[in-house]
């Protein structure tokens, strides 16, 4: 199944950060995810494919998506 994020976007990870958070806030989408640590307030950029890979859950959305997108 594909998933789509959007900016605004918490998703949990499947490893915690080394601050002990496991929530980030995607702050960009693209090629590249910039995402933002919410224990930390930490940046990092990763690959899209590195990201999806990590992605557990996604804990809240700003953006409600239409059944069947």
């Amino acid at each position: 199944m594909i998933r789509k994020f959007y900016l605004g976007d918490v998703v949990q990870m499947r490893k915690p950060h080394p601050c002990g958070s496991d929530q980030w806030e995607v702050l960009r989408t693209g090629m590249d995810f910039r995402i933002r640590c919410l224990g930390c307030g930490r940046v990092v950029m990763l690959p899209r494919r590195r990201f999806e890979r990590q992605v557990k859950a996604i804990v809240k959305r700003l953006i409600e998506e239409e059944p069947g997108d």
